[in-house]
């Protein structure tokens, strides 16, 4: 199984291609200024040359459904339902703090990935990982001095969220705080290719059309509209 994923829901524009769990290929972009739109398709087709591949090749279609850039997000969601549309393929969506978690496989002790949300909040979850990563609190956007008072035992943390708030896990939680090397608090669509790969054998792979967002709130424009009723 040839598996194509894509990671537009934070300020990179990442793309992966596998092969049965073997990477082929990897291409990770800054894209600061939300400049997915530009870099994405350009870079999936250098990726497909590189290894020979066209869009008809690709078995199954994965991107980062949220929590994360709402532009982002759509942008990706939207690709992928359009190349999974052409060559007639399904689709798994995969949550970006999932994909980040998986940075740690099989870590000793629990993986709390967080990404910076703003208005002084983080993404968040809590997973073990093996080779895959089980949810042991849900996915949420909350005030990181709320989510850790959650907490309890030695937990590693990966994640921009997590360098945002490093003092303040360390003030909290002490010995109990761990961090992920600095080279892993970006998010791999290379673990997005594997946690899709185990969706489709799963048999939760789906069509395009429902390849959906994971938001955790609502876009600055909802809130206006509520605010206007």
């Amino acid at each position: 199984m040839i598996c194509l994923c894509i990671e537009t829901a934070t300020a990179r524009v990442g793309v992966a291609l596998t092969s049965n769990g073997r990477l082929l290929s990897e291409s990770l972009l800054d894209a600061p200024g939300g400049q997915q739109n530009a870099l994405l398709m350009p870079e999936l087709q250098r990726l497909l040359d590189q290894n020979n591949l066209t869009i008809n090749q690709i078995d199954l279609f994965a991107c980062a459904t949220g929590p994360g850039s709402f532009t982002g997000v759509r942008t990706g969601i939207a690709a992928t339902q359009g190349l999974a549309l052409a060559a007639g393929k399904p689709c798994t969506g995969i949550s970006t703090l999932a994909m980040l978690a998986m940075n740690l496989p099989h870590a000793a002790w629990p993986v709390c990935p967080m990404l910076d949300a703003r208005k002084n909040e983080v993404y968040t979850g809590l997973y073990q990982t093996t080779d895959q990563a089980m949810q042991l609190k849900q996915d949420c956007v909350i005030r990181p001095a709320d989510f850790l008072q959650l907490l309890s035992g030695p937990t590693v943390f990966v994640g921009d969220g997590a360098l945002r708030y490093r003092e303040l896990i360390q003030q909290t939680l002490g010995d109990n705080a761990l961090f992920a090397p600095s080279t892993h608090h970006i998010l791999r669509p290379s673990s997005g290719c594997l946690l899709a790969e185990t969706a489709f054998s799963n048999g939760t792979a789906v069509p395009p059309e429902q390849l959906l967002p994971t938001y955790l709130r609502l876009s600055e424009a909802e809130l206006a509209r509520q605010q206007k009723i």
